[in-house]
């Protein structure tokens, strides 16, 4: 059951800023050192100096990146950069794309609302990936500094029939977008943002999603885990009512049958490992594999995109071309017999606990702080530093079905960091949710 409302969203003035391209960001944990510079650069009002600000040798307990992130809320609001709608209302966000490794263009259509928090054992949210502490603590703290949830949950949603799109397209099409960037956040990304107002619309959506479940967090572990955390510091301190927005986390939902619902595969890369050569782990790794030699890179992702559901298979590159299929899911049965079978077969698990760790040798803590092992999007840095001598080999991988994501969540499994790359990201600067006072406020 999706529990979710309307809200009165924080976003910023649609008559200062008719194109958001400026202000809007990629996802906080996106947002790296040289992204956060250049957004700074861009815009003295982007949002990059709300999510994730920067520190300064002098910062203390009472100026520090979370302090300055609610002075330029607070400073934002009273010039009128930033407002919020005057009555609850749910947004949607469309964003036209095509990856980056085709031409083909597709079309991924979100609903953004207030979510009620429920736990993990409850059922009616499902998280399919691990967290690290870290990134929990540095969002609650935000959060408490704000007092606003800012990021957007990125969650799954059951809708085969596609009744929810069916309910909101004659709004969007007899509306304009709020919004429409062409500026790329991601390469070849498009962004429309309506904000629907229809209470009759918004009515019917809100009763519809409450048969939508259970949900599956595609990104945003972190925030949601956040949102649980903050909103039972805030139940501690006094009674608060049902309705108080703490009790509530921003999260856009897409439909698991939208055919705009992408997800890309992360590679590997390993550098700095000593123990075996690539020849000699390849001979390690015959017992397991069927090990094939490819002419080049071309033939090399053509033998990948062809794999069997049951039988995972990678790509190796040490300067050559090889394909790895495995033989039989029967090993993976014996490194890890307490696991869901819908586990065992997931192309990540095999490549870490079958190859990284129990041939390659490297532990689960080595792997966690990325001691030998990079993680790419695009494989082509990976191959550049292969062939330089900066790194020993890499991985390819494809990308995870949607089903075996159905199948981990269902069996209560989260699935290894990195399994998934749903792309594009959620913008971040499209509209936040206050999290003072009571729903509708």
């Amino acid at each position: 059951m999706a529990n979710i409302k309307p809200f009165r969203g924080l976003r910023y003035n649609p008559e200062l800023f008719c194109d958001l391209s400026e202000v809007v960001t990629l996802p906080y944990d996106r947002i790296h050192e040289a992204e956060q510079a250049a957004y700074y650069e861009v815009s003295p009002y982007s949002f990059v100096r709300i999510i994730q600000g920067k520190s300064t040798p002098a910062d203390n307990d009472k100026n520090n990146v979370y302090t300055r992130a609610r002075a330029y809320m607070e400073t934002w609001l009273a010039e009128n950069v930033l407002i919020r709608d005057p009555v609850p209302v749910l947004y949607v966000l469309e964003q036209t794309f095509t990856t980056p490794d085709n031409d083909v263009k597709y079309v991924r259509r979100g609903l953004t609302a207030a979510l009620n928090l429920t736990y993990f054992d409850e059922g009616e949210v499902l998280p399919h990936e691990r967290t690290l502490q870290g990134p929990k603590e540095d969002r609650l703290n935000l959060t408490r500094a704000t007092e606003t949830s800012w990021g957007h949950i990125f969650m799954l949603y059951p809708d085969e029939e596609a009744e929810i799109n069916a309910l909101l397209q004659p709004f969007l099409d007899s509306h304009m977008p709020a919004i429409v960037s062409d500026r790329v956040i991601e390469p070849d990304v498009e962004q429309a943002f309506w904000v629907v107002n229809d209470p009759d619309v918004v009515a019917a959506v809100v009763e519809a999603m409450k048969g939508k479940g259970p949900l599956i967090i595609a990104d945003g572990h972190h925030r949601y885990e956040t949102a649980l955390g903050y909103r039972d510091e805030m139940r501690e301190k006094a009674d608060a009512a049902p309705d108080a927005a703490f009790n509530y986390v921003l999260a856009t939902f897409v439909s698991m049958s939208d055919p705009g619902l992408v997800v890309l595969p992360t590679h590997r890369l390993i550098h700095s490992y000593t123990r075996m050569d690539s020849q000699a782990l390849l001979g390690a790794l015959e017992p397991y594999f069927t090990v094939v030699s490819l002419p080049d890179r071309d033939a090399l992702a053509a033998a990948l995109a062809e794999a069997a559901p049951d039988r995972p298979r990678f790509g190796f590159y040490d300067g050559t071309y090889t394909l790895l299929t495995l033989k039989s899911l029967a090993v993976m049965a014996d490194l890890l017999p307490d696991r869901d079978p819908s586990f065992r077969k997931l192309d990540v698990t095999v490549l870490h606990e079958l190859i990284i760790e129990h041939v390659m040798g490297l532990s689960k803590e080595s792997v966690s702080r990325h001691e030998n092992l990079t993680y790419l999007r695009d494989p082509t840095p990976g191959y550049a530093a292969v062939d330089s001598g900066e790194a020993n080999f890499l991985f390819l991988l494809n990308p995870t079905q949607m089903a075996h994501i159905r199948d981990c969540t269902a069996a209560g499994e989260r699935m290894p960091q990195k399994s998934t790359d749903f792309y594009p990201k959620i913008v971040g600067g499209l509209v936040a949710l206050p999290l003072s006072g009571v729903m509708g406020d």
